[in-house]
């Protein structure tokens, strides 16, 4: 029996991302499609709780069902299991992108890409989140094919740990191909943002968010370091945010416990 793979995104149903994405899949397993019907990236990981959400039957993959959802990615990952497949066999693996853009490093916190992935791992399913650290609107997203292929297959073959995602990302494509892959930590980098302060037609002040990006990790080990060297990083995620080598630094210095 093919595997059942459960393809999600943040850039919307409709994006070039999920295309190429889809059409790797479809070589692999059975694909079902949940993703949303607008883009929502930098949704993190917000579920829709103060709105409706609307889920639609779309014809836009080949051979493929697919549904658009009015929610984020994570609440599109929900709908699949518990509304679209409920009562039926549950994917075997969640795939979310490919994302356009970015989502090393401190990205991950702010990605909707990985959201989808995450909410796969949270639910107890191996998942994995594609991104192309290319911004422009023709980015070639061709050469990541069989990485894709073979990452999919292998999380497939070998599973993951229990709670863990994979943020996969990869490299612009350039006259050489990808080195290799790299199984990477999460650069020490952050984004350090400004506010530019506009005044609309009406004179109302408004602000867009503006900013660069820092890199402070010097280590060869990490996802920045591997893109910049044309390589595939592979960095495994978890849920479970909890600082543990802070727990007993508290114990033993707070004095208000007792």
């Amino acid at each position: 029996m093919k595997p059942l793979i459960l393809v999600s995104n943040d850039d919307g149903i409709t994006s070039r991302g999920i295309r190429h994405l889809v059409t790797v899949m479809k070589q692999v397993g059975d694909v079902l499609v949940v993703a949303p019907d607008s883009p929502q990236s930098g949704m993190g990981h917000a579920i829709t709780v103060n709105n409706v959400l609307r889920l639609e039957e779309v014809d836009i993959f080949d051979g493929v069902k697919a549904y658009q959802c009015s929610g984020t990615p994570a609440d599109c990952v929900k709908m699949a299991r518990h509304f679209v497949l409920k009562g039926q066999r549950q994917p075997d693996v969640v795939v979310s992108g490919v994302n356009h853009g970015s989502n090393t490093s401190i990205s991950v916190l702010y990605s909707g890409t990985m959201s989808a992935a995450i909410e796969g791992a949270i639910e107890g399913t191996p998942a994995i989140g594609f991104s192309l650290c290319d911004y422009r609107h023709d980015a070639d997203f061709s050469h990541t094919e069989d990485y894709i292929k073979k990452i999919t297959q292998q999380v497939l073959d070998k599973g993951l740990p229990k709670g863990v995602a994979l943020n996969v990302n990869f490299p612009a494509i350039k006259s050489e191909p990808i080195k290799g892959i790299r199984i990477c930590r999460q650069a020490n980098a952050k984004w350090v943002e400004e506010f530019d302060r506009r005044v609309d037609p009406n004179r109302k002040p408004y602000f867009w968010m503006t900013g660069s990006f820092v890199n402070f990790d010097k280590g060869e080990d990490n996802d920045e370091w591997a893109i910049a060297n044309n390589y595939t990083s592979v960095v495994p995620c978890q849920f479970d945010l909890t600082a543990h080598q802070a727990i007993p630094v508290l114990n033993e210095d707070w004095e208000i416990l007792g």
